[in-house]
């Protein structure tokens, strides 16, 4: 008599194992965030001025817009596929960027430090294409946290590359595009054998009860992570011995999301019993409407998972479409402008590191999304609130932090970068979910990477553009060719330019509310009524 195998892991476990590798690809994969790390080398040792360098940093974000092509790719290709251009891309890119700052070869040409600063700026999109449609897909009930896990650990992967070669390599430029060169292809190499889109269609109360505590610890062990990170940049200077505990205290911190996917492996072979199919759960539901069977029913089933499905062209046409662009473009611009300029604008102030900077948008931007994510979710549930709500809230607190920053008081630098990366956080981890309850997941990869193109856009706008030209206004020239502006004045119509944007954000985002509110509703009431009957069964 032959025996019956069981599968070593379920579908249902495999989702989480696969999330747990996209957190830890997005871990890697904030390195577009981290310029102002190596922008001081690069304009010293190119002669560069300010204008010239922001332009650079204007490249690598341009490096975003071809993310259509990893949104075109999603549809067609499996993840892996995916995962392995962005990592081998990004290995060309920051790789040159590496022998130039080491200076293992002279200075390359400026046109040919553009292509390579877009193609690392590009590969980011591959990472973040991949593991954002797999998951969102892999679980659609919970958009939300999944959107704010992810681009949670993308704001904290600023501070974990940053603070690992503070500790290790004191802050060198070469070591940390050294990092940037090999680490993210690595991760992006072990992520492949585990991330796919799993068929996960049924549920029972019992499940998606346990689906949020393990959100819940997930959340939780990225906040330990973020914690850690903000106590060991607000300590100072450490001794080698306590950098290299940190760092590998942090390794370890980061391994922890992995007690999801054990314990759902553990759950499912020892404890679980019988379940009950969701459509079976809303059979009672489906009859009380008198929908009937085959394709009605499919339909109903599926309604408050998927939305309404949009082609990319259908998308394009709505107005929604285009006031969540512009309002993205706001937010998501502005706050590129500081982070491509934070080297220049601590220096101006008088500031010598500051990597501290650069850290804590890093940090706060991650408790921006992973708060969001989770917020936004909790109340569309009990509320029916819109999601957009919560970018109207980002952009008037982002309006709040500019003014901060052009006033240029004691201790503003600080109170500035919280709140810009907190809000920065709130734009990404909030639109990203918003996009796909409007438009749907089925050419979900590309309406991201259209939405996107904001980047590349709010970079050249507001940091090549106005940044740069403005800095350079104020500057003098150097013995090295390179120029330099010191005092407060330096960025301060910049602050004032950007804080105006962000309320012209806010005002698209209110208009978005007052668009959305009846499908918010609509999401709010067959969750509601989902939940009910599940509950009868």
């Amino acid at each position: 008599m032959g025996t019956r195998t069981q599968p070593r892991l379920s579908s249902q476990t495999m989702k989480w194992v696969g999330l747990v590798a996209a957190v830890w690809v997005q871990a890697i994969s904030g390195n577009n965030y981290t310029f102002a790390n190596y922008s001081a080398a690069l304009k010293s040792l190119m002669g560069l001025t300010q204008l010239e360098l922001n332009n650079l940093s204007v490249a690598k974000d341009v490096g975003k817009a071809f993310g259509l092509l990893a949104g075109l790719a999603s549809d067609r290709l499996p993840t892996y596929v995916i995962l392995l251009i962005g990592s081998l891309e990004g290995a060309v890119g920051y790789g040159a960027q590496w022998l130039v700052v080491n200076q293992t070869i002279s200075p390359l040409p400026y046109w040919q430090m553009c292509i390579f600063m877009c193609m690392g700026g590009n590969s980011t999109t591959w990472m973040n294409t991949s593991v954002l449609v797999t998951c969102l897909r892999n679980f659609r009930r919970n958009r939300g946290p999944v959107s704010g896990i992810l681009k949670g650990y993308v704001g904290l992967s600023t501070a974990i590359f940053t603070d690992i070669c503070s500790a290790l390599f004191a802050d060198s430029p070469a070591y940390f595009l050294l990092m940037l060169t090999f680490v993210p292809g690595l991760v992006c190499v072990f992520a492949m054998f585990f991330m796919g889109e799993q068929a996960t269609a049924s549920s029972d109360l019992e499940e998606e009860d346990q689906e949020s505590k393990y959100f819940l610890g997930v959340n939780t062990c990225a906040v330990v992570i973020a914690c850690y990170l903000l106590i060991f940049d607000l300590t100072g200077t450490h001794s080698q011995a306590i950098s290299r505990a940190f760092a590998c205290g942090l390794v370890l911190l980061l391994a922890s999301p992995l007690f999801v996917p054990i314990h759902a492996a553990y759950k499912e072979r020892y404890c679980d019993g019988n379940r009950v199919d969701v459509e079976q759960a809303l059979e009672p539901l489906l009859e009380e409407q008198g929908e009937g069977s085959g394709e009605e029913r499919e339909r109903v089933v599926k309604r408050p998972e998927i939305g309404e499905e949009h082609t990319i062209w259908e998308a394009l046409r709505t107005v929604d479409f285009w006031v969540l662009f512009v309002s993205f473009l706001c937010g998501v611009g502005t706050g590129l402008a500081v982070m491509n300029n934070m080297a220049q604008i601590g220096l101006a102030l008088g500031y010598v590191d500051v990597s501290i900077f650069v850290s804590l948008i890093s940090i706060w931007g991650f408790f921006g999304r992973i708060a969001s994510g989770t917020l936004s979710e909790f109340f569309i549930r009990k509320a029916a609130t819109p999601r957009p709500m919560w970018n109207a809230v980002s952009q008037v607190l982002m309006t709040v932090g500019y003014i901060i920053l052009a006033l240029a008081l004691p201790g503003s630098l600080y109170i500035g970068s919280v709140i810009v990366g907190l809000c920065y956080g709130v734009r990404l981890a909030v639109s990203v979910p918003t996009a796909s309850e409007l438009f749907g997941l089925k050419y979900y990869g590309l309406i991201y990477n259209i939405l996107i193109l904001n980047l590349p856009l709010g970079s050249f706008l507001f940091s090549g553009l106005l940044a740069g030209i403005l800095y350079d206004t104020q500057a003098t020239e150097g013995s090295d060719g390179s120029n330099t502006c010191v005092g407060a004045h330096c960025y301060r119509t910049v602050f004032i330019v950007t804080a105006f944007a962000c309320l012209v954000g806010f005002g698209l985002d209110i208009l978005l509310v007052f668009r959305t509110r009846r499908i918010y509703a609509k999401i709010y009431k067959m969750k509601m009524k989902k939940s009910r009957a599940l509950i009868k069964n």
